[in-house]
């Protein structure tokens, strides 16, 4: 299951002082702003970018996500970049009317729209919604017992610095779990991913959000991402023991797990 992935010899890593903004080198400091534009940009319709990205599958990968976590009733959990609040709502009831769910994310619309659509559920109790920066989290050592993050870590500037900080808000014996876009293993299916990806994600993103170019950006962040391999290994070089990870639909997308102890 964990096989050996390299970066494809045509992309460059970014030169001293930029990241990667899709395929476009960004001063470092000026990645944050952009993707919180892209944010705000798709809040209102980020269902629906998920649905276009993934062709609805998104839905049962968070599913699975959820069901296959260690979590238990009574836990605390830290959902990093968590967008309207899908994996919340799912882990509610996994944690019981004992536990709590903090709903983190960097962007104070995805939060809004996080938060009314909590309450047009009749979802409000045990709910906690905090704007954070998840390089920097505001909580103290060893707070959570499970801490996840779904299609955001791609989006974080220093992925190094936010898995570190998981691993230090997470109790000893705690999980976290990463799902991610990843990279395709099947070489018939690339060329496919990639022209839905490319050509047919932004013209749909035009078409019902009116937004291109955010679509645009979306499809660009999921290549530059680093695959599942690469990911593994900066899990465990943040501290994570017991590092593992499973392919979800050949690879699209994958669910990374680790454990503080």
């Amino acid at each position: 299951m964990n096989e050996q992935h390299s970066t494809p010899p045509d992309e460059k890593p970014a030169a001293a002082g930029t990241t990667h903004f899709g395929f476009r080198d960004v001063p470092v400091g000026e990645k944050q702003k952009l993707v919180g534009e892209v944010f705000s940009s798709v809040a209102g319709k980020y269902d629906l970018m998920n649905d276009l990205m993934s062709l609805g599958i998104h839905r049962v990968w968070k599913r699975y996500f959820v069901s296959t976590a260690q979590v238990k009733r009574g836990d605390r959990v830290l959902d990093l970049a968590g967008g309207t609040g899908d994996i919340a709502l799912l882990l509610r009831d996994r944690v019981g009317e004992t536990g709590s769910i903090v709903l983190g994310d960097i962007n104070g619309e995805m939060l809004r729209v996080g938060r009314d659509r909590m309450t047009d559920k009749g979802r409000v109790g045990g709910f906690e919604y905090v704007q954070v920066n998840a390089e920097k989290l505001p909580f103290p050592d060893a707070s959570f017992d499970l801490v996840t993050i779904a299609f955001g870590l791609r989006n974080v500037t220093d992925k190094d610095a936010a898995l570190r900080e998981m691993h230090r808000v997470l109790k000893v014996g705690g999980q976290a779990r990463v799902l991610e876009f990843s990279e395709v293993t099947a070489d018939w299916f690339k060329p496919v991913y990639d022209f839905h990806s490319f050509k047919v994600l932004p013209a749909l993103g035009r078409l019902f959000a009116g937004d291109s170019d955010s679509y645009q950006y979306l499809a660009e962040s999921i290549r530059k991402h680093p695959p599942q391999a690469e990911l593994q290994a900066m899990m465990e070089a943040a501290g994570f023991a017991r590092c593992r990870y499973r392919n979800l639909s050949g690879g699209i997308c994958a669910i990374h797990t680790g454990y503080r102890v």
